[in-house]
């Protein structure tokens, strides 16, 4: 064979090889367009390794939530000259800076001329704070404090104790859960207590806890353990239950011991029910924060809270609730790249 017909059969080939996807790129070649990869994903509904999420969305939704908020509490048609009598009088009276929205909210209701019915408010601010009302109380709340601790002080009281009642929940949590999964002896023990405890909400034991620890972080650590451990168990003991039987017989066959099938096998299969599980964890431990933080605990964010409800402060309430949020998403965002590092095979077949 001379070198003319080696290149007429490499064309013969190439002609051929175009029948399944060549010619596709074949003619973006021809067009001057970069041809597509063969691995690129051409199903995205229900496969969860393809749903990702959107930033340009995300965007939209935080801004979305902006704009609610500043509609329904701003004052649409307020008598700008009562605005400008009431910033006078407010700073007759030894005030500083611009007016509250709420002091002129009330200032409106107790004034007589002062039209309550000439202006359109969705939303008043004695019932919720305006945005520009919760920029002031989370400036002062970061310059200032509140009750004599500073907003680091708070931040890092409830931080630590949510971080406490996580790790016992899941040390305790993740090992009775793989037991659960495991064994018919520890499922039929455990069994009982997991469904009798779960359906329990951690308010309901306030009282309980904090005659038997004591108040302050004596009682606030257990509550937020209660509030986590069986979270904790569910995850891991669907996670082990869920293992893929042909490759724990494959691994039987292989002549793996059960403590190799449990580290090589089932604990990697139960890390995406147990990532779920903290995360699902983390935000219950959040929500039970504000009644763990009642029993007698000065600082902290749910004590802020507590405190600032006394005294009908929404504005300080909301700069604790905006400060739990973000800690809250932080904390999600961490474990999320904690799951892609650790359980990079997950929504993978």
């Amino acid at each position: 064979m001379d070198s003319n017909d080696a290149a007429e059969m490499g064309r013969t080939a190439g002609y051929a090889g175009q029948g399944a996807g060549g010619g596709a790129i074949a003619n973006a070649l021809d067009d001057g367009k970069k041809p597509r990869r063969s691995d690129n994903k051409t199903v995205t509904f229900g496969d969860a390794g393809a749903v990702v999420s959107d930033k340009k969305w995300n965007i939209i939704g935080v801004v979305t939530l902006i704009a609610v908020w500043f509609l329904s509490t701003r004052a649409w048609g307020f008598p700008s000259d009562f605005k400008d009598a009431a910033q006078a009088a407010f700073q007759a009276d030894g005030g500083s800076g611009n007016i509250s929205d709420r002091e002129l909210f009330q200032r409106c209701q107790l004034a007589s001329d002062c039209d309550t019915d000439g202006y359109f408010q969705l939303v008043n601010p004695l019932s919720f704070p305006s945005i520009r009302d919760t920029f002031s109380a989370g400036v002062s709340f970061i310059s200032d404090g509140y009750r004599g601790f500073s907003a680091w002080e708070h931040t890092w009281a409830s931080l630590w104790r949510v971080l406490r009642g996580m790790f016992w929940g899941t040390l305790f949590g993740v090992p009775i859960g793989l037991a659960m999964g495991l064994s018919s002896k520890a499922r039929g023990f455990f069994d009982p207590l997991v469904e009798a405890g779960r359906p329990i909400p951690p308010l309901a034991l306030l009282s309980l806890f904090a005659v038997a620890f004591g108040i302050g972080d004596a009682s606030a650590v257990p509550l937020l353990i209660f509030a986590s451990i069986w979270i904790m168990i569910i995850a891991a003991r669907a996670g082990v239950r869920n293992a893929s039987l042909p490759k724990v017989r494959a691994s039987y066959s292989l002549g793996a011991s059960k403590w190799q099938l449990l580290r090589r096998v089932l604990l990697p299969n139960a890390l995406p029910e147990i990532f779920t599980g903290l995360r699902v964890a983390l935000g219950v431990s959040w929500g039970t924060l504000v009644a763990a933080e009642l029993t007698g605990v000065t600082d902290g964010l749910g004590a802020t809270i507590s405190q600032a409800k006394n005294f009908s402060q929404t504005d300080t309430i909301v700069v604790g609730i905006v400060i739990i949020a973000l800690i809250g998403v932080l904390m999600d965002v961490l474990l999320r790249f904690l799951e892609n590092v650790l359980v990079p095979w997950q929504g993978k077949s």
